[in-house]
């Protein structure tokens, strides 16, 4: 939109090494950020890379939107992204062997602690969005074509919202940056839970609408078809989605915190059907929105 105010921060891409097996010529992993951020990815990696000594990974974590183009462009093995209206399109295009549904989490609205728009005062998110519209409270936005970004896209559209005016802007940054900014101007923002919690003892904003079942953030696995490490990347999804891979994501996290950080997805889970119904509806809003 062009009368939204940008932050005028660079794009967040971080390109780490995480581990070295016998070969020099890694597994390309395009994941988001809110894994790396989060710290999982540096909890997954190492017991990948003990199961498959024969594997080195590369993790390149950035935004959904991009590292899906990153997938179309080859330019990756695998993906870990949480975008589900993007991931049918890019399987629908060919681009990738399989798709699964790993783990999720939930996305949650932050704010200051004075919640100048009332967000406490109502339960549902749309209700919490046409609250901060109203007031013309300071939101950031991660603008970034993310999971988060495509999420809170479809949030404002079902609140029949279109964000403008000085109070929205934008950072174009992952999502721990977005959040020390936002903490640092007292906006609101939409965050996974997992990121957040990994940052909160540095932040001042705190939960203030969560629990509506449009929040709920769910992670697929999707090796990339004509990939140039096809096996590895398979291997990779296999055992992501493996009851060792699940142990791993599940136990995840503080041992004191409330909730598990990330739950994996089994075809038993208790809330398949509300993902199911969600992941219907995001297919209905066109992905550039």
């Amino acid at each position: 939109m062009a009368d939204r105010r940008s932050i005028g921060l660079a794009a967040l891409c971080l390109t780490v090494l995480v581990s070295c097996g016998p070969s020099t010529d890694a597994l390309h992993l395009g994941s988001t950020t809110s894994t790396y951020d989060s710290g999982l990815i540096d909890a997954l990696m190492p017991a990948f890379t003990e199961a498959y000594p024969q594997y080195s990974v590369k993790v390149i974590a950035v935004g959904s939107g991009e590292a899906l183009e990153l997938g179309r462009r080859k330019d990756v093995d695998v993906l870990l992204v949480h975008a589900p209206a993007a991931e049918l399109e890019f399987m629908r295009g060919g681009h990738g062997l399989g798709r699964r549904r790993v783990m999720y989490n939930d996305f949650v609205i932050v704010g200051p602690p004075d919640d100048p728009a009332g967000l406490r005062e109502v339960a549902g998110v749309h209700d919490a969005l046409r609250l901060i519209a109203t007031a013309e409270a300071d939101f950031l936005s991660r603008g970034d074509d993310s999971g988060t970004h495509k999420r809170e896209s479809f949030l404002w559209s079902g609140a029949e919202i279109v964000p403008a005016g000085d109070w929205y802007r934008e950072a174009g940054e992952g999502m721990a940056a977005a959040l020390l900014v936002a903490d640092a101007t007292g906006a609101y923002t939409l965050t996974d839970r997992a990121t957040y919690h990994s940052l909160r003892d540095r932040l001042r904003l705190i939960p203030l609408s969560e629990g509506d079942p449009l929040l709920l953030n769910v992670y697929s696995v999707i090796p990339v078809s004509g990939a140039r490490h096809q096996k590895a990347a398979r291997d990779f999804a296999d055992w992501l989605g493996s009851a060792s891979g699940r142990e791993l994501i599940a136990a995840f996290g503080p041992q004191d915190q409330e909730r598990p950080l990330f739950r994996p997805v089994t075809e038993f889970d208790p809330l398949i059907r509300t993902i199911d119904e969600l992941e219907q509806a995001l297919s209905r809003q066109p992905t550039g929105q």
